[in-house]
């Protein structure tokens, strides 16, 4: 079996071009020349670098080498993909070995925070990436932006020291390096956060809306999924002021009706139940051959 992250092999369909966070093109032809670009210069330099390291890694345990990142993923019987369309471009050529079944969204046990239930108006929920990226001049840009409003703000500063936005909060900031996302997203009228895939599709998976403000790694593309689907908005790290946060937010929030939509498919992905299932078939083939009955056996899914 093969899991893998977001970001699934490109979409070969010309005019959307997997794991770049640039506009659909204007015509075929432009988004075809692009796409071919972009895999040339950039997807395959790149991809090379890490198969020559996963290769050495398999000639060390006695496998053959592969000769791409696509051939990698994909020669497992089972590729499990932690997302589903059409947050995941949608495309009409999947290989039969990938099933896609939404985000597996968790949180360790732990009881709402006490000021939750005085919590009567709209509630903006800010986190940063809990891989260190030097992001916290997103949480000192939502407080300058949204202190003393009309709304309440919940931050989590997650991989960034808490201790110096603890000075002087309003009574409506609540900042802790973490919080429980799952009972604040239940009333939460907008995610503001890095881009994170985690984060995110767990904000579109509760139907809650996103301003996603990208720092690095896959948070370009993954904001740009957010726009794509219109679940949201995006915001350029570079561009970070309090009056253009507080504009994406309003901008996020007008996108309820597309965070619904992704929140409904992805339920009906099956999430991390539908992955258990694929495994069951999958061994239970693999048991049968194991066996030598002879039968031919097909992996189903339910």
């Amino acid at each position: 079996m093969g899991v893998c992250g977001p970001l699934l092999p490109p979409d070969p369909v010309a005019g959307r071009t997997a794991l770049w966070a640039w506009p659909a093109a204007a015509s075929w032809l432009v988004g075809s020349l692009r796409d071919r670009l972009a895999r040339r210069l950039v997807l395959e330099p790149l991809g090379q670098v890490a198969i020559t390291r996963l290769n050495q890694l398999r000639r060390s345990v006695g496998l053959r080498p592969v000769h791409g990142i696509e051939e990698f993923f994909l020669r497992a019987p089972l590729l499990v993909s932690y997302t589903a369309e059409p947050f995941e471009y949608p495309r009409r050529d999947w290989p039969e070995q990938v099933r896609m079944v939404g985000p597996g969204c968790w949180d360790p046990p732990a009881p709402p925070p006490a000021w939750l239930e005085d919590v009567a108006g709209p509630l903006v929920l800010v986190t940063c990436s809990s891989e260190f990226q030097n992001d916290g001049r997103l949480v000192k840009t939502a407080l300058q932006a949204f202190s003393r409003g009309d709304l309440t703000l919940a931050v989590t500063t997650a991989g960034v020291d808490p201790t110096p936005f603890h000075s002087d909060l309003a009574p409506n900031v609540h900042v802790a390096r973490f919080q429980p996302h799952t009972a604040l997203l239940a009333q939460a009228a907008c995610v503001v956060c890095h881009g994170g895939m985690g984060i995110t599709q767990k904000a579109l998976a509760a139907g809650v809306p996103v301003c996603a403000v990208p720092f690095g790694r896959d948070q370009f593309e993954v904001a740009r999924r957010v726009q794509i689907a219109r679940a949201g908005s995006m915001l350029a790290a570079s561009r970070l002021r309090a009056d253009r946060l507080r504009a994406a937010v309003d901008q996020a929030m007008a996108c309820r009706g597309g965070a619904a939509q992704l929140a409904s498919t992805f339920q009906a992905a099956g999430g991390a139940p539908a992955a258990a299932d694929g495994l069951e078939c999958l061994l239970a083939a693999s048991s049968l051959h194991a066996a030598g009955t002879g039968e031919e056996v097909e992996v189903q899914w339910p």
